[in-house]
């Protein structure tokens, strides 16, 4: 085999490989989120700077959760915002993204959101693989 196609090859084959580890290392689902994500239909509240918005979770993951807003809010990309609702509790979060109405948002990594997410996939959600920390 000639060296530029052995060349090619190796470095085919290291970029594959490289990726394979990087996704395991990263423990990534398909989709590529770190955490499974569990459809659902929770009604709550969010607040952003004393205004209150009624929102409905779509879905939730150990890291965090997609809702969609009945109403407009100036929220950005990396503010705090506290979700509330009779499953969950009050559990402060950081925007990720806003688009149409909907928002995904990321736990904060306190001990208290930790145990109420925790005691959501408990309570609510009964599959072993939900209770296994991701």
């Amino acid at each position: 085999m000639p060296l530029r196609r052995l060349t090619e090859v190796f470095c085919v084959s290291f970029i594959n490989l490289t990726k394979r580890n990087f996704m395991l290392a990263a423990k990534l689902n398909p989709d590529g989120r770190r955490s499974h994500r569990i459809r659902c239909h929770i009604r709550g509240t969010l607040e952003f700077i004393g205004q209150k918005f009624n929102v409905r979770i779509l879905d939730i993951s150990r890291t965090g959760m997609a809702l969609h807003l009945e109403g407009w809010i100036e929220a950005k990309r990396g503010a705090t915002v506290t979700v509330s609702s009779a499953e969950l509790g009050h559990i402060e979060c950081t925007v990720r993204w806003y688009r149409a109405g909907k928002m995904g948002l990321e736990f904060e990594q306190t001990t208290n959101a930790v145990a109420q997410v925790t005691a959501y996939f408990r309570n609510f959600h009964r599959d072993p693989r939900n209770l296994v920390p991701s």
